[in-house]
């Protein structure tokens, strides 16, 4: 690519988007093409090819997907497959028929089996089954896999796969019933530091950001106390979901957008094929290697927030996998190391949160 290249950035207001779409900007990047949903709708065919012919972009990055937490994925399995699928399939039949140059696709670690050994090569995908949970999810992601690997094969295009660990930074989803952990938990832990101290302000500031169910920032201090109990924020504890024993990697999104500029520049489909007989397994982990238990996730979250109650762990609710640590050996070998560590992510997530809720 060079700064003048026509690059499409498709989710470029989301978490990963938004940290690809800045950091380009930021290297100098001038001719980046976004669109929001309600300006181009990802799933419908028609307008997709429609929005390729005038744009004509020469380069494409895939970051967006319809995402979700532990709850959301379990809940509606239909939407997270059929969507993904429909949103997947569009972006990426029309960068073929526009024969753009190369195409980045964003996927997700949760590809991988339930019980792959630890930590996770590229290597073991497809060798047993994946996690329920998110099945449907990982499904779609490793069809998007195939079909640019296929497409590769086929027709000698340069289209490449990156499989980022937990991802959180600046626009992460804080919503508590379709986010991911580690923003579900600075969420929680804020309001219960809130409630501790009978700093309703915060709260209705809170609440008048992103309501909770029907709640927001006009309901009642009665609205509040049952709504906030019903999510496991409570005046003198705070419950969260399963055990807190399952571990993750979590990746700071800016890294990895870093990451991205860096494939996109460097690493071309002929360079991850390279002497296999069978060609697969070509995609990219993105992580930092490194792994910290649920539980020990809620007490750095507590000391970074300022939460000083007791964290309650409910066992009867599902874990989801209980390890999920990737190996990084391939990225680094090309060139390329994480540089935020979970403790400054934390703070600076947080920093973010707080910042955004002035935000009307």
């Amino acid at each position: 690519m060079n700064k003048n290249s026509k690059i499409y950035l498709a989710g470029h207001k989301g978490l990963v988007g938004s940290a690809i779409w800045k950091c380009f900007q930021n290297q100098g990047y001038a001719n980046l093409i976004g669109r929001s949903h309600s300006e181009l709708d990802l799933m419908d065919g028609v307008v997709v090819r429609d929005f390729f012919d005038q744009e004509k972009p020469e380069y494409v990055i895939l970051a967006a997907a319809y995402v979700g937490g532990i709850i959301a994925n379990n809940t509606y399995r239909a939407d997270f497959i059929y969507r993904n699928l429909q949103i997947q399939n569009n972006v990426i039949g029309e960068s073929f028929r526009h024969k753009v140059k190369k195409l980045l696709f964003i996927g997700s670690s949760c590809i991988y089996p339930k019980e792959s050994p630890q930590p996770i090569k590229e290597e073991y995908l497809l060798t047993s089954q994946l996690e329920y949970t998110n099945e449907p999810y990982a499904i779609a992601k490793i069809a998007a896999l195939k079909m640019l690997e296929s497409f590769n094969l086929q027709y000698g295009t340069n289209y490449l796969a990156v499989m980022p660990a937990n991802l959180y930074g600046p626009n992460d989803n804080f919503d508590l019933e379709k986010s991911h952990v580690l923003p579900a938990i600075i969420r929680k832990m804020h309001l219960a530091k809130c409630l501790q101290e009978n700093n309703w302000s915060s709260i209705q500031k809170d609440l008048r950001r992103r309501r909770l169910n029907d709640v927001n920032g006009m309901s009642t201090i009665d609205d509040f106390i049952f709504t906030l109990n019903k999510f496991g924020v409570f005046s003198n504890h705070l419950e969260l979901w399963g055990s807190g024993k399952p571990t993750r990697e979590f990746l700071w999104s800016e890294d990895l957008a870093e990451a991205c500029l860096f494939i996109m520049n460097n690493v071309n489909f002929l360079d991850l094929k390279e002497g296999m007989d069978e060609v697969r397994n070509c995609h990219i982990n993105i992580g930092t290697g490194k792994e910290i238990s649920i539980k020990k996730l809620a007490e750095l979250v507590a000391d970074i927030v300022g939460y000083t109650g007791k964290i309650k762990f409910n066992p009867f609710q599902p874990d989801g996998t209980m390890r999920k640590l990737t190996d990084v050996s391939k990225i680094n070998a090309l060139g390329w190391k994480y540089s935020v560590e979970l403790e400054e992510g934390i703070f600076l997530l947080y920093r973010w949160y707080l910042k955004d809720q002035e935000q009307k």
